[in-house]
């Protein structure tokens, strides 16, 4: 069985032997590559093409967002795990948009890191119960998707499928691939249909996910 690749980029020497011997120890996935600081996370990542890169939000050289930013643009392919105890909305909402696939807190369980990382590998978008929580709080209160939609405001079949692949974190590239469209296309769907929920960014898609069950299709 091949074992999933994983690059943990922590400046926490304590941390971060911790996340290694709690990854080491499942059968399969392990650890490639270390990082305690964003410049070489990006280094990293781009020399070992790791499955899934944990990456702290709080570090030195490059903070999390500044290295997922860099890191995406050199190579879109790896998938981004970002490890936090911030609960911010902030944070989350510009992660998302810098392009991570799942956001787990540090204080969660350990058992919670591993199934993110499965999820992740997997082409899962994951978000941390907490922070899900809080999401689906915020919609149904009405300050996230469903904000400035109007009732009868349905998404066409192709639209829902582009909305979709992207909460489960495709970059439009991918996602023209897998419906056979072009790019332009893809990016007039997701448009569209974010006009027509009211969504201003990808944390808009993946909280609009949520609430369909979406995230639990893949």
């Amino acid at each position: 069985m091949n074992k999933l690749r994983i690059l943990l980029a922590e400046d926490h020497e304590t941390i971060r032997d911790g996340l290694k011997l709690l990854v080491n120890n499942q059968p399969d996935m392990e650890i490639v590559g270390e990082a305690d600081n964003g410049r070489v996370a990006v280094q990293l990542a781009q020399e070992l093409l790791p499955d899934v890169v944990v990456m702290d939000v709080s570090m030195p050289e490059l903070n999390g967002l500044q290295a997922t930013k860099k890191l995406k643009q050199q190579s879109p392919q790896v998938k981004v795990l970002t490890l936090t105890r911030h609960t911010d909305d902030g944070y989350l909402q510009q992660l998302l948009q810098a392009g991570v696939s799942g956001y787990v807190l540090k204080q969660s369980k350990s058992a919670e890191l591993l199934r993110a990382i499965r999820a992740v590998a997997a082409g899962q978008t994951y978000l941390d119960p907490a922070i899900t929580e809080k999401a689906v709080t915020q919609i149904r209160g009405g300050r996230r998707a469903a904000r400035g939609a109007s009732p009868d405001a349905n998404l066409s079949e192709r639209e829902a499928e582009v909305l979709r692949l992207i909460a489960w974190g495709y970059i439009n590239k991918e996602v023209a691939a897998r419906l056979n469209l072009s790019v332009k296309t893809v990016e007039a769907h997701k448009a569209n249909a974010m006009r027509k929920m009211g969504m201003k960014s990808r944390v808009d898609i993946v909280s609009y996910a949520l609430l369909q069950g979406w995230l639990q299709d893949t």
